[in-house]
């Protein structure tokens, strides 16, 4: 009783430090106090589970190999360059499907041989639940990390094709259909058949759920996986009777449908079009009988537009992370802020490959929070802006999103760069973005472009601006 009374306790200590977690990553001041909460939640979660009486000594080896075996996969991930975070934290979602999966097998095939009477329809269920989340949150986090990686044998730009989402919904129904006739009688004729034939279901409908949705909606994907993989935890709590993993799960699935909401709401789009939409793809589009023309600068021409300026609004996007050019932006602000100009940043909510890609990129540089300003806050200065540096950013500024109603993205709420008094846009090429369409403020009157690698032109706006250049 003494054991299982301190085994509840840690539990709820480490319940409280999950939640006090969450609180304190919300605000940038106390963004370390809670990933320690974190980890000393998860390391109190393992002590007590070790401690529990089901844990035998004669267990604890393969308890051991398996610690060994994550931190074999974990230290490798937790040294990968913050550029590649988004495909970490999809393997990371990729791992925590497949441990939910893996755990429901076990339990069902256990108590099936035997005691099959502990297979009530509670039970079932929620083995079920936790089987289809978790499998196909594995599989769909696998693809999400192969598109984020640019892993060659996995297209970047969506797949489609006719029938698409009815043969996609159709497959996850027969697994749904199967789970119910397993619920209702999970010692049937051919159960354990039925139950692997579910597994593939689901394994499957995670593949053909992520090959449709376009690297444009890669932060909704990702937020929307990390809440597959919370429910999952949740149906494995049930399933274990753990209290603990309940509400860890609770609050990982949660959290990460709420942070979808707000990416869908960044879009102005549903659940359903992210899903179903294949935002993303190459968009035909009728022939222009005027040819647009890119107006080029170099870095000595803009650098001189720079040191005249007052206020100048940075615009970073997924080009800048490609590069790895969030030092060299240190440089270029710190020379802009010595010229005593006022300068902001403007992040977009689905800028990047992950809700906040761009506020961790720019916070390992130093740039002081302070100067990272919402979309919702920056575009009523952006008028008064002298310049906009946009920098490796496409979709999330191009005007065509309020005023061309046959665009892929018209409706989406976008940084206003446009109204900026001059515009600077760093591209690698004349490529079009995720949403397959050409930029209207390329072609802008105002809007002056520098081609290259983000991380080679800010340096050499550093160059310029330092004096090294003239």
């Amino acid at each position: 009783m003494i054991t299982y009374n301190l085994i509840q306790i840690t539990y709820l200590a480490a319940t409280a430090l999950f939640i006090f977690s969450l609180k304190w990553m919300s605000d940038p001041k106390t963004a370390r106090n809670g990933v320690f909460a974190g980890v000393a939640a998860m390391l109190l979660a393992v002590l007590g589970t070790l401690a529990s009486p089901e844990i035998r000594a004669s267990n604890l080896v393969w308890v051991g190999i398996a610690v060994a075996a994550g931190f074999v996969v974990g230290v490798p991930l937790s040294r990968v360059p913050l550029t590649a975070v988004p495909q970490r934290t999809a393997l990371s979602h990729a791992f925590g499907g497949l441990a939910a999966g893996l755990v429901g097998t076990a339990k069902y095939f256990l108590w099936l041989q035997d005691m099959p009477a502990e297979l009530t329809v509670f039970r079932m269920t929620a083995i079920i639940l936790e089987i289809l989340l978790g499998f196909l949150t594995f599989t769909g986090s696998l693809m999400a990390a192969g598109k984020l990686q640019e892993i060659r044998w996995i297209p970047q730009r969506p797949v489609t094709y006719k029938g698409q989402n009815v043969i996609n919904l159709g497959l996850f129904a027969v697994a749904v259909g199967l789970g119910v006739a397993l619920i209702m009688n999970p010692t049937m004729a051919w159960s354990r058949v039925v139950f692997l034939i579910i597994i593939a279901l689901a394994l499957a409908f995670g593949v053909l759920l992520i090959i449709p949705i376009g690297g444009a909606d890669m932060p909704t994907v990702i937020s929307l996986l990390n809440s597959y993989a919370g429910l999952s935890a949740v149906a494995m709590g049930f399933v274990l009777d753990n209290k603990l993993l309940i509400t860890a799960g609770a609050l990982d699935g949660s959290s990460g449908l709420i942070l979808s909401i707000i990416m869908c709401r960044a879009m102005n789009r549903s659940f359903t079009n992210v899903l179903f939409g294949a935002f993303g793809q190459v968009q035909k589009s009728a022939a222009s009988t005027e040819q647009q023309v890119y107006k080029a600068e170099t870095a000595e021409g803009a650098a001189q537009i720079l040191e005249q300026a007052n206020l100048v609004v940075i615009i970073p996007g997924y080009g800048m992370a490609v590069a790895q050019a969030q030092h060299k932006i240190r440089e270029l602000y710190d020379q802009l802020k010595k010229r005593g100009m006022t300068v902001k940043f403007a992040i977009h909510p689905v800028a990047g490959r992950m809700p906040g890609h761009m506020n961790v990129l720019l916070a390992e540089a130093e740039i002081p929070y302070d100067d990272l300003v919402e979309m919702d806050a920056i575009n009523p200065d952006m008028p008064q802006a002298d310049v906009a540096l946009v920098i490796g950013a496409n979709d999330v500024v191009n005007p065509a999103a309020r005023t061309d109603k046959g665009s892929p993205i018209y409706g989406m709420p976008i940084i206003e760069a446009d109204k900026a008094k001059t515009v600077f846009a760093i591209k690698r090429s004349k490529n079009p973005g995720f949403a397959g369409i050409d930029n209207a403020l390329y072609f802008s009157d105002k809007t002056w472009m520098l081609f290259g690698d983000a991380k080679a032109v800010v340096g050499d706006l550093v160059k310029q601006m330092s004096g090294g250049g003239h």
